[in-house]
């Protein structure tokens, strides 16, 4: 099983509730990246302007250095967006790091964001996350999901990629 993953993906594609849901049937615990943000990074979001490369970075190796500092294996949500993000992660992580990446037409991600209730990140910002946005590479420990099936046969399809079931 692998020991440390991050499910991944622009804004409003379902990251923690795959993330919740792959705690539930691994009983690996999940951790939302959101809440690893520094306030001045979700004040910037909530007042729609998309973080810059050097807001994320302090973030990034936080969310790395959570994986560093985890005795047992550990899930994160974060958007990873760019392959120098998920290298960032890894470096702090010191270890191997899967990635999960959900991923979705605009149109299905942005009729999800309209949908959420108390969120900090406006869907003014979708745009911006979407132009961010570098494909896994090849090299790249990854599993691709498509999100528009229900949240059950995405939950199992990151199952098999974590026990190492998938081809």
């Amino acid at each position: 099983m692998t020991r440390y993953a991050i499910v991944m993906g622009v804004s409003g594609c379902g990251k923690t509730s795959v993330g919740e849901g792959l705690a539930q049937s691994t009983g690996i615990r999940f951790v939302d990246g959101d809440a690893l943000h520094p306030k001045a990074n979700v004040d910037k979001m909530s007042a729609g302007t998309p973080l810059t490369d050097e807001d994320r970075w302090p973030w990034l190796e936080l969310i790395g250095r959570e994986f560093a500092n985890s005795p047992a294996p550990l899930i994160i949500g974060c958007s990873a967006l760019k392959r120098g993000y998920r290298d960032m992660i890894r470096h702090h992580a010191g270890a191997m790091v899967s990635f999960i990446h959900l991923s979705g037409s605009r149109e299905i991600i942005a009729r999800r964001m309209q949908a959420r209730k108390n969120h900090f990140m406006p869907p003014a910002l979708l745009d911006s996350q979407f132009a961010a946005l570098e494909p896994l590479a090849a090299d790249e420990d990854s599993v691709s999901i498509d999100i528009d099936q229900p949240l059950e046969a995405i939950i199992a399809q990151a199952t098999r990629h974590l026990e190492g079931k998938t081809p």
